[in-house]
């Protein structure tokens, strides 16, 4: 989504992670429809919280959310993983990844000096 607002702004990508996005094109026509719709109210309560005795309530109030990155990532990341999924559900590892750019592989010649292969 951030990518096809900064397209749609004229903006440059702010991250590497904004640039490999692929924009959301295809949600998009280049004709407006002025069809009227019927508004569908709400299937769920958006008023409901978790309370005092939901999955890490205690450990969550002792949290210092008066900045961002003040709370201890991981142990947040639990309390909202079981909040969703259920108290005692296990949260997967998280995965800290980046994009890497292929580079060509190196291979050491008699002097343990690298050299590159090149294609032809």
């Amino acid at each position: 989504m951030l990518r096809t607002m900064e397209l749609i702004l004229g903006l440059p990508p702010m991250t590497q992670y904004d640039a490999a996005a692929t924009p959301m094109y295809n949600a998009f026509t280049t004709t407006s429809t002025a069809a009227p719709f019927t508004a569908k109210p709400a299937q769920i309560n958006l008023d409901e919280m978790n309370g005092p005795g939901a999955p890490g309530a205690a450990l969550s109030a002792r949290m210092d959310f008066s900045q961002e990155d003040r709370t201890p990532e991981i142990p947040l990341n639990e309390i909202l993983w079981q909040s969703i999924h259920g108290a005692g559900a296990a949260m997967p590892p998280p995965v800290h990844a980046g994009f890497v750019r292929p580079q060509p592989v190196a291979a050491l010649d008699d002097d343990d000096l690298p050299v590159i292969k090149k294609k032809h």
